[in-house]
């Protein structure tokens, strides 16, 4: 506690003034991330790992029995490419791979296997970042797709992750070009006892401004605004979404602080076009890559780190709740090369 005094004018006796107490900044709120349980991380490897086996099997199976020599490097750069890792990640990770190699004489497949491992890590740590919460009161998340990558499914999964995090949540359906969207996401509205805005047939801009309004008014923790699945080629579509960030910021200042796109992992490099776009028109803050399971395309990470580094908050290997999980660098790259 502080109390100040007046200063005393020169024929005035010193009379303490009303003591006036300290006001303290408020408590800076609780930040947490989001992140998976033990139990759940050792079963989440085991998955991703089966998940990523072709791109994997097509990487690791050129060490077996290798010379350390030319026609290695020009294996390793085919299966690079096949993967999708695109070609300056593919070039960056050659010319690393071989100064590596010379630098530290290294004469054995394996060793070399190790180095690649080594500077993939290395590209693909930058990307590693977790979704913060508690920061923003609510936390608006304006989430775009182009129709197939799993968005509105993802949304369902990502709100069930919120509340095992014990965060409130509303959903909104601004998807209002696809038929069934606002359906498919009421329904895992229903799943996860989650309330969702939506309007028979009202504009997307409008149905995202309600739900930040409504999510103030109940102090609700996080909104989470789906969007409608377009191309990037899409121009109207592309320009609504400027006016659906537009009309949220008005609903609150700072709004939305994350802008994230969902990506099918099996499209490659088509995934680096969308995140170009989509970071040019909308400013990024965050990508979620959907449908690892099975693809012979799991290099493309390489292709985002190294052309569009935009941060993957999360990656998905299935149609379970369980199968969304926070984007581990070390986990991926040891899913590929163990």
């Amino acid at each position: 506690m502080f109390s100040f005094f007046k200063k005393k004018p020169k024929d005035e006796p010193a009379v303490p003034a009303e003591p006036l107490t300290a006001v303290m900044p408020p408590a800076e709120p609780e930040v947490q991330t989001v992140a998976a349980s033990a139990p759940e991380q050792r079963s989440w490897f085991n998955r991703l790992k089966a998940g990523l086996s072709k791109t994997s099997s097509s990487l690791t199976s050129l060490f077996v029995g290798a010379r350390i020599d030319e026609d290695l490097y020009e294996e390793l750069e085919t299966a690079l490419l096949v993967s999708d890792a695109g070609v300056e990640a593919t070039q960056f990770l050659l010319d690393g791979l071989k100064r590596k190699v010379k630098e530290e004489k290294l004469t054995e497949a394996e060793q070399v296997k190790s180095a690649l491992k080594t500077l993939l890590l290395d590209l693909l740590t930058p990307l590693q970042k977790p979704l913060e919460l508690g920061r923003h009161q609510p936390l608006v998340m304006m989430i775009s797709g182009v129709n197939g990558a799993g968005k509105t499914t993802t949304i369902g999964k990502l709100a069930k992750h919120l509340q095992q995090h014990q965060q409130s949540v509303i959903l909104a359906a601004g998807d209002t070009f696809r038929a069934a969207a606002r359906e498919q996401l009421t329904i895992w509205g229903e799943r996860n006892n989650v309330t969702v805005i939506a309007q028979e047939s009202g504009d997307p801009a409008a149905v995202a401004f309600d739900a930040v309004a409504s999510a103030k008014a109940r102090g609700t923790n996080v909104v989470m605004v789906d969007t409608a699945g377009r191309l990037p080629t899409q121009l109207h579509l592309m320009e609504e979404l400027k006016k659906i960030k537009r009309v949220i910021a008005k609903g609150m200042d700072g709004a939305p602080q994350e802008i994230l796109l969902v990506i099918d992992g099996n499209t490659g490099q088509n995934a680096l076009a969308q995140v170009k776009a989509f970071d040019e028109t909308l400013g990024l803050t965050g990508l979620i890559i959907t449908k690892l399971d099975g693809t012979a395309k799991g290099g493309v990470l390489a292709a985002i780190a190294k052309t569009r580094p935009v941060p993957v908050y999360f990656i998905g290997v299935g149609e379970q709740i369980e199968d969304l999980q926070p984007f581990n660098a070390k986990e991926f790259v040891d899913a590929l090369f163990d």
